[in-house]
């Protein structure tokens, strides 16, 4: 099993930044990859990015609106999303995921980001 925890969530206005951080802990060494994935109020789930555990990150051209920075140690890892120049649009709920063999079997609760004035 693999427990996932997002934080960083909040109310920015318009143009504002905010930074996500989500850390996974318990059988980590299973895992090749941490995602990000948004849903929007009224839309489906939404990909926004992924990096694999050498770094190598995916980013959505549509929905990213920053960088990821992951980390790992022997017991947890860690990754950041950095989100600039924020509009409405990107109000949702972010969800952290964990991959498995191609599939994102573990998922965070998620945290709420709201852009508005």
């Amino acid at each position: 099993q693999v427990q996932l925890e997002e934080s960083g969530g909040g109310v920015v206005q318009p143009g504002g930044s905010l930074r996500l951080s989500c850390t996974a802990s318990g059988r980590v060494s299973d895992t090749d990859a941490l995602a990000w994935y948004r849903r929007a109020p009224g839309k489906d789930r939404e990909f926004v990015g992924d990096c694999e555990w050498d770094g190598i990150c995916t980013y959505n051209a549509s929905t990213t609106k920053g960088q990821f920075y992951i980390q790992r140690d022997s017991t947890k890892a860690t990754i950041l999303y950095h989100m600039d120049k924020l509009e409405p649009e990107d109000t949702a709920v972010y969800y952290c995921t964990a991959r498995v063999d191609s599939r994102y079997v573990y998922w965070g609760q998620g945290t709420q980001v709201t852009v508005s004035e």
